[in-house]
């Protein structure tokens, strides 16, 4: 592969005021086994400078969801029905959209499916896909600040930056061994959680809470995205070191509100108090929140039933800095260095009866 090849390709241009850096890097990718044929795709794609490290990462696609379906010997549409609750597209009917190792993927679920049964399989593909996408997101964007953002900024040649891509993307043989160890953590986790609060097959007794920031939506309107992104990572970041030091769950991040589940009343009341006094010098957020204790509907890693509604309405009504608990919490923690105060009775929207309502603060 040389100069003229390269040109006739239209990846290179000898007039270019970046020729030589743009030379450097494809005779750099072409020492790496990348074809010709790779670096035009890459070029019409826009993934020049990532291209080694989308290779290490991922082999282009060679086969159509036909083709997969094939080689494993089901029908297409059983593929397809793995592939979209994974998470990931199918492409179309003549597009190759996988590789030879997404075979290995599909028979893997299938065995899986063979115990647990086909339903149950692509509910799990489902949440586990969501929670992969979500890693991979925050992978991509811890990235692109940390190290390709300053790379950019300084200006530097695009072999740098396309070997800095590689080095990330290379990283991901560590970090899987990490996910494996850490996923196996957590559950054990949650398997102890579940003999502490289980009630029934799918019901634990468990208090759930949720904080949010109180005036958020005004808030967002005066900021630019970067200022309500550092708020929203420090909100998010405190909720989350906060919840998994008292031995609690973070269920799920919803923008500007955390929700969260504890077996311990007395630790839900400490982490939701925690969450608002990290805040208490800070103009910019100030949160609220609520809890109740009950038995939750478990299903998918997410907790459902009136219970949940509860907590959320309640917190709806609380004012900024302020716990509201009911009457369930308060019985539960008893005191332990907690003050609960009765604060009236409060109609809730799905709810017929008015709720009684107590705040609470230390003592």
């Amino acid at each position: 592969m040389n100069a003229s090849e390269l040109e006739a390709a239209g990846l290179y241009d000898p007039r270019s005021p970046k020729a030589a850096e743009r030379l450097e890097l494809l005779e750099w990718l072409a020492s790496r086994g990348v074809t010709i044929e790779q670096m035009v795709y890459a070029l019409r794609e826009a993934s020049l400078l990532g291209l080694a490290g989308d290779l290490a990462l991922r082999p282009m696609p060679t086969l159509t969801l036909g083709q997969l379906a094939a080689s494993i010997g089901v029908p297409v549409e059983q593929v397809r029905d793995i592939v979209v609750a994974s998470g990931l597209r199918s492409g179309a009917p003549d597009e190759p959209a996988f590789t030879e190792a997404d075979a290995d993927i599909v028979r893997t679920f299938l065995a899986g499916a063979a115990l647990l049964g086909m339903e149950t399989a692509l509910h799990f593909a489902r949440r586990a896909g969501t929670a992969f996408a979500q890693l991979a997101e925050a992978a991509v964007a811890l990235y692109l600040v940390s190290t390709e953002g300053p790379l950019v900024a300084s200006q530097a040649r695009e072999l740098a930056i396309a070997q800095g891509n590689l080095r990330g993307i290379q990283m991901l043989d560590d970090v899987q061994v990490v996910l494996h160890a850490l996923f196996r953590a957590h559950m054990a986790a949650a398997i102890r959680r579940q003999r502490q609060a289980r009630r029934d097959v799918d019901t634990l007794r468990l208090t759930v809470g949720f904080v949010d920031l109180v005036g958020f939506t005004t808030l967002s309107r005066r900021m630019t995205n970067r200022q309500l992104a550092e708020i929203i990572g420090r909100f998010e970041e405190s909720a989350h070191d906060v919840v998994a030091a008292r031995d609690g769950r973070l269920v799920k991040l919803i923008g500007d509100e955390v929700m969260f589940v504890s077996v311990d009343a007395a630790a839900a009341c400490d982490i939701a108090l925690t969450i608002l006094e990290r805040f208490d010098h800070d103009d910019a957020v100030t949160p609220r929140g609520a809890l109740a204790t009950g038995d939750l509907l478990f299903r998918g890693g997410d907790y459902y039933g009136p219970i949940v509604n509860l907590a959320a309405r309640l917190a709806d009504l609380a004012v900024p800095r302020e716990l509201l608990v009911t009457p369930e919490v308060a019985a539960q923690v008893g005191g332990g260095g907690l003050r609960f105060e009765a604060a009236g009775k409060r109609m809730l929207k799905g709810f017929d009866d008015p709720v009684s309502v107590l705040t609470v603060a230390r003592t």
